[in-house]
């Protein structure tokens, strides 16, 4: 989640905790503080662009780490904070907590998370909320200011905490609720115009859980379906793409490549530009804007060359979409104008042929 969120997050974590015994406003400072520890690893580089991707939210926002880091650093937090020395389980709890649900907060979000680092190097990533979601952060925003304006602790304080991450909490298990119904929205759509897919996911557009796109992978194209919730499947509106580069190379070939397709879980597209050859994560950003785009190879007449990834900076968003995405999170039917061109018929169900997975023999 965005950093404001985490921030807020922790705040009212450590106020629910340790609010009594150091005062909200104490609490909520170090909360917030530990809420934004994780992230630091955004300042750790790896040696190119594809691997700082793929390797942020990793130790940083392993369960495991943090319990071994809890002990260290609430110790530090128990000589710095007078009400903290005689309760060492309240200390202890209260930094475990805040480093572990930012880690969890994230694993809801479509990125993944490696939550049991070194166990397991898997990212865990649901895709159920979008990663900046005003429902979801406003609550605890408001948690937080009161607890900061607030020196002394209170049965107040406590009760408005607990309302706070209690409808955060419950926002987040409906977010889960609505991804199943646009998941089954999308597959019936599917169905009904003919269209298969190996692999569908839907994660929601931004700042909403009343607006969604599933993509779905079909080989050498993918689909964007944007559905409203609670609108019939015949608002549903499906754009087709081609998802593979025309006689682009084995990504086994190019390691960034690979790493891109494997953390991407195979929800990826390579296309070629004037320069080379370029992979994109589908699951963040929309078609034709992704948030991760690099370019990983130049063509050398008819074979790939690799090169050090480049990033591409694409813009957030195109022409129209502001009006679109209200329309869709109100529930109605509108084509995105970005995407027109791609616009499926089902009175015209027939596909252009498509390049292949590229051999690997």
């Amino acid at each position: 989640m965005d950093s404001l969120t985490q921030i807020v997050l922790g705040a009212a974590v450590s106020v629910a905790v340790a609010g009594r015994r150091i005062g909200p406003r104490k609490a909520a400072l170090l909360g917030a503080g530990l809420g934004t520890l994780p992230d630091l690893d955004v300042l750790v580089r790896h040696g190119d662009a594809v691997s700082d991707f793929i390797l942020h939210r990793g130790w940083s926002h392993s369960l495991l780490v943090h319990a071994a880091l809890t002990p260290l650093i609430a110790e530090g937090a128990m000589r710095v904070f007078n009400g903290l020395r005689e309760h060492r389980i309240t200390a202890y709890l209260t930094v475990f907590l805040c480093l572990a649900t930012h880690a969890l907060l994230d694993a809801m979000t479509v990125y993944g998370t490696r939550l049991l680092w070194p166990l397991t190097d898997t990212p865990y990533g649901v895709g159920s909320i979008f990663i900046i979601d005003p429902l979801y952060t406003l609550p605890l925003a408001f948690a937080t200011v009161w607890a900061l304006l607030r020196r002394s602790w209170s049965a107040k304080v406590g009760r408005i905490t607990a309302v706070a991450l209690a409808l955060s909490t419950c926002y987040l298990g409906w977010s889960l609720v609505a991804q199943q119904i646009a998941d089954s929205k999308a597959r019936e759509v599917l169905a009904n115009t003919g269209l298969s897919a190996e692999k569908v996911l839907a994660t929601p557009m931004p700042f909403n859980t009343l607006f969604w796109r599933t993509i779905a992978i079909d080989g050498g194209r993918y689909y964007n379906i944007y559905q409203p919730l609670f609108a019939g499947t015949d608002t549903a509106r499906i754009h087709v793409h081609p998802r593979l580069a025309e006689a682009g190379p084995c990504l086994d070939t190019i390691p960034s490549g690979a790493a891109v397709a494997a953390f991407s879980k195979g929800y990826y597209r390579t296309f070629r530009d004037e320069k080379g050859l370029r992979i994109a994560d589908l699951r963040m950003g929309v078609t034709p804007s992704f948030v991760f785009d690099f370019r990983i190879a130049s063509a050398e007449g008819d074979t790939w060359k690799t090169i050090m990834p480049e990033r591409i900076r694409n813009a957030r968003s195109a022409p129209g979409d502001i009006g679109w995405l209200l329309h869709g999170m109100s529930g109605g039917a509108m084509i995105r104008p970005a995407e027109a061109a791609s616009l499926f018929d089902p009175a015209t169900p027939s596909l252009a042929a498509l390049p292949e997975m590229p051999s690997c023999g």
